[in-house]
């Protein structure tokens, strides 16, 4: 009988044995090269996923939706995206501003500027070019009767306006139907900003002009020739930027003064963000200011040419030359990102989606 009692217990504990070893087989077949998983490749899976930033985000945004119904109904989702253009049709999207995904614009030309409103991304360029989008993902171009450079573009007031080259002025309440407006002048147009129920469009040899609702444009004294390339709206005033280092500022758009920048510097963007003005030049240079009217000089670490800036997720983004995206928390500490392209850069933009 104690034969049979040991053989019995030594069977059952050869029989665990086994059955432990097909389980930490299983667990190691799941895991192993090709066509299995180990667990250490979970974090390299979800890589490969965060490679393209603005899928995953909206993913993410969709599940957090849903988990969070259970405790507010139909909260909405909400998409931080930043937009970029440059040459040769280029646009780059991202959701935090560091990692940056190629977009197909369907356009070979140079872009210029982007805007957004009425749920549509507005992208113009050279040669009239228009493109919409819903998500910055797909593009459609748009007929926007003129074969002109179109160098910028806002939107306010239930309406786009963009401008360009030879006074062109264009606007759209929706992106798709596009209408010319009269605009007074002749001289290129290269930046466009909306505050204080007015439109201030800015351009080449100083011009300035004016509009309450896009249509009708009224020609404002600048008191200097240099050409501007950017204009905006911030703490209640307008900021126009121009070669050799020219700001001009106005409270209504209509009257304008003189402000030292401490620069000869030609300022080719401009933003406002986390209480700091900042507008960028050449050979990485640019210009800091806490309200517009004192500014210091500083530098951002590359050499390239920078011709863009916006803020958006707690962070400044600027971009420029040979496909250049510099981001920082701060505006002191910059950092380089992989932009995918070596392409100029002309413009970036922040928009938070819902």
């Amino acid at each position: 009988m104690k034969k049979i009692l040991h053989i019995l217990l030594i069977s059952c504990f050869s029989f665990t044995i086994i059955s432990c070893a097909a389980i930490n087989s299983t667990t190691i077949a799941i895991g192993a090269g090709a066509g299995y998983w180990y667990k250490d490749d979970i974090r390299a899976w979800y890589d490969d996923f965060s490679k393209e930033a603005d899928e995953t985000e909206k993913t993410n945004a969709k599940l957090e939706q849903t988990t969070n119904s259970t405790i507010s109904e139909k909260l909405p989702s909400l998409n931080f995206l930043f937009v970029s253009v440059g040459g040769k049709g280029t646009i780059l999207t991202s959701s935090n501003g560091t990692k940056w995904t190629k977009r197909t614009s369907g356009s070979k030309g140079k872009l210029r500027a982007v805007a957004y409103g009425n749920d549509t991304l507005v992208v113009v360029g050279f040669s009239g070019t228009i493109l919409t989008s819903s998500d910055g993902a797909i593009w459609t171009k748009r007929k926007s009767g003129t074969k002109l450079h179109l160098g910028n573009v806002t939107y306010a007031n239930d309406t786009f306006v963009a401008v360009g080259n030879g006074g062109s002025v264009i606007t759209s309440s929706d992106g798709t139907t596009w209408t010319k407006r009269n605009s007074r002048t002749k001289t290129s147009l290269y930046g466009v900003a909306y505050g204080n129920n007015t439109f201030v469009v800015v351009g080449y040899k100083g011009t300035i002009i004016t509009s309450s609702d896009g249509t009708t444009w009224t020609k404002r004294t600048s008191k200097t020739s240099v050409e501007f390339n950017e204009v905006i709206y911030a703490d209640d005033t307008f900021f126009a930027f121009g070669f050799k280092g020219v700001i001009l500022s106005s409270l209504n758009g209509q009257s304008w003064s003189k402000i030292k920048s401490g620069t000869r510097m030609g300022l080719l963007g401009a933003s406002r963000g986390n209480s700091t003005f900042i507008a960028v030049g050449n050979a990485g240079n640019f210009i800091t200011s806490s309200d517009g009217t004192m500014w210091t000089k500083r530098k951002s670490g590359t050499k390239k040419h920078l011709r863009g800036i916006t803020y958006g997720n707690g962070k400044f983004v600027m971009v420029g030359n040979a496909g250049t995206i510099l981001t920082s928390p701060d505006s002191t500490t910059w950092t380089k990102r992989e932009s995918g392209t070596s392409q100029h850069l002309r413009r970036v933009f922040f928009k938070l989606m819902e």
